[in-house]
Formats: C-alpha cells, structure tokens, sequence
C-alpha cells in the first residue's frame, strides 16, 4: 500500500513534468535559430527557461526522494 501512495504524491508528479517540459524547452534552446535569438533581443529565452524548469524538477525529485511522506497510522483517516 505505501507504494501505490507514493505513486500518487504530488511531487512527483510536478517534478517529473517540469523534468520532462525542461528537457523539450532547453533542447528547443540549444537549436534556436539566429531570427528567434533577434526577436528576443539576443537572449535565449528557451534555454534559460528549460534549465530552470530542469532545475526546478530536479529539486522536486529530490525533495520526494529525501522527504517520504509517512503512511496514516492505522485508525487515521
């Protein structure tokens, strides 16, 4: 039972989303042409966005790993 719980665990979910979006993002980044980096005024905005929603999947991830949530007490609703 503790296992299907953590499967549901919010965490992990929205870490391994933002892990995921920041892969697609910051490889869209890292193959911006020379028009999209002129339109955003030679910043790249891809690869900066997709490293931090890498970033921020990755603490997430960690966090579920190093803080396991404690199954209810038997009795506990």
């Amino acid at each position: 039972m503790k296992r299907k719980q953590r499967l549901f665990d919010l965490r992990l979910i929205i870490g391994a989303l933002f892990a995921v979006y920041g892969v697609i993002v910051t490889g869209a980044g890292i193959a911006a042409s020379d028009a999209g980096l002129d339109k955003a005024q030679g910043i790249n905005i891809n690869l900066w966005t997709g490293l931090g929603m890498l970033a921020l999947g990755a603490f997430f991830l960690v966090w579920f790993r190093l803080r396991p949530v404690a199954p209810p007490e038997d009795g506990e609703g």
